[in-house]
């Protein structure tokens, strides 16, 4: 949150001296209260000096014209007064019997024309009582008058503000200056991040003088020469990766050729070999009917090559086939996805028991047709798939978040065959479907399959 009084584009130079600044100026307020307080005591005690001089004065010019005729005496007072023209510091006054205004002593010519503020003369003002003196029918008033002083005291006041705003410019010039000198390094702090942050790890600040940016240098010195390290590793990591996916691609198109040769050979020399036997076997099981000791040995002939035809047909689903049931299906499944805005989320997890070629085929067409049934009929936004092997049996489940079948199957075709078509299949390979309808809505397909082919006569 930014702060009251903050300049946001300030730069920290310009901060910490308005900071210092401010500071000094609060200082110079406090002595400039203690100058004014000084100051009020002092005229306070110059008027009061001057007045109290005046009238001894006055007391003192009485007497002598007490000593003349009484009918002299006023006129003689009027131009006494009148001669000695302003007293210091004080207003002189001269009053008849009647009250009337006889004389007033002019203003006086100390800066004349000139008087100090009204709030600045309140503040130095004294409260001073005047004195009256009666004499020959007439009454003398000497008022204290502090104008002069106060105008001498607000002289010194600009004089004082001039010297101290010259002093705080000053300050704060000198520590702008200053801090811009001491925090010099910092620049080169930020250039050295802005260069590391685009990817340049070589850089590397050099070493202060000072003991707090020493540290700093040494700190980012080593951080940078971490993160350059760091960097190399992933590299060197990243391109083994690469060469080790490589490698393993290269051995794994090695291995795939090696067993499609394999079952090759197997195919067009041992699989033929093995079917002459059994065929011979066969026939001569047919013409020694007779001969039971022939008959045994034939019958026995024909078993033993049926397991080794089973045998090497395992061998080749194993060679051939392998895993290439989960890229067709990761094929399909990425087929759909593209196709479909449903989301469809998948847990594919087969071992390395090898499928039949039928087997495989009704475990894709089942996972075909339960997606082409949800786009169809269930108004889903999302579908699980999971596809487990457990042994020597696959575990299919689809199950979406539609409108459901109310647990009844569809009649409807997709890809060829309907949800009871699949059910028919599925059974006749040895396996079961079943179809359910949770109590939270949509639908579950889940079905169970042997590895091996194992078909059940309708």
């Amino acid at each position: 949150m930014q702060q009251p009084f903050a300049l946001p584009d300030a730069s920290l130079h310009t901060r910490v001296g308005l900071v210092l600044t401010g500071l000094a100026a609060c200082l110079l307020l406090v002595l400039g209260g203690l100058w004014l307080h000084a100051t009020r005591n002092a005229v306070h005690e110059e008027v009061e000096a001057a007045t109290r001089v005046s009238g001894q004065w006055l007391k003192v010019m009485l007497g002598q014209l007490q000593a003349l005729p009484e009918a002299e005496r006023g006129e003689r007072l009027l131009a006494m007064t009148a001669s000695i023209g302003r007293v210091r510091a004080n207003v002189l006054e001269v009053r008849d019997a009647a009250g009337q205004l006889r004389y007033v002593s002019p203003p006086s010519p100390y800066k004349a024309g000139r008087t100090a503020p009204a709030w600045f003369a309140a503040l130095l003002a004294s409260d001073l009582p005047g004195s009256r003196l009666p004499f020959a029918g007439y009454e003398l008033s000497l008022h204290p008058d502090p104008s002069r002083a106060v105008l001498d005291a607000w002289d010194e006041l600009l004089g004082l503000a001039g010297w101290a705003l010259l002093l705080l410019i000053g300050l704060f010039a000198a520590t702008r200056r200053a801090l811009a000198r001491a925090l010099r390094p910092l620049n080169q702090v930020m250039q050295a991040l802005d260069r590391t942050g685009m990817g340049r790890f070589d850089t590397r600040l050099p070493r202060f003088a000072s003991p707090e940016l020493g540290r700093l240098s040494r700190a980012f010195n080593g951080m940078a020469d971490r993160l350059k390290a760091a960097v190399d590793d992933n590299v060197r990591l990243e391109t083994a990766k690469e060469v080790a996916e490589q490698m393993q691609a290269r051995v794994e198109a090695e291995r795939r050729a090696e067993r499609e040769g394999i079952a090759r050979e197997l195919h067009d020399e041992l699989a033929q070999g093995v079917t002459a036997v059994r065929a011979l076997a066969g026939a001569i099981v047919q013409r020694t009917t007779e001969q039971p000791a022939l008959h045994s040995h034939a019958q026995s002939i024909v078993a033993v090559t049926g397991e080794m035809q089973d045998g090497v047909r395992r061998i080749l689903h194993r060679l051939r086939t392998g895993q290439s049931l989960v890229a067709r299906l990761e094929s399909t499944l990425d087929a759909w996805r593209r196709q479909h805005p449903i989301q469809l989320t998948s847990r594919i997890a087969l071992t390395g028991e090898a499928f039949d070629d039928e087997v495989a085929q009704c475990v894709l067409r089942t996972v075909q047709e339960g997606l082409t049934n949800i786009v169809r009929h269930a108004d889903a936004s999302r579908v699980d798939l999971t596809l487990l092997q457990n042994g020597a049996t696959v575990q299919i489940r689809l199950a979406d978040n539609g409108r459901g079948l109310d647990g009844r199957p569809s009649g409807q075709a997709g890809c060829g065959l309907g949800l009871q078509g699949m059910r028919e299949r599925i059974a006749l390979l040895g396996g079961q479907l079943e179809f359910a309808t949770p109590a939270g809505g949509g639908f579950v397909l889940q079905a169970s399959l042997p590895v091996a082919q194992g078909r059940v006569e309708a």
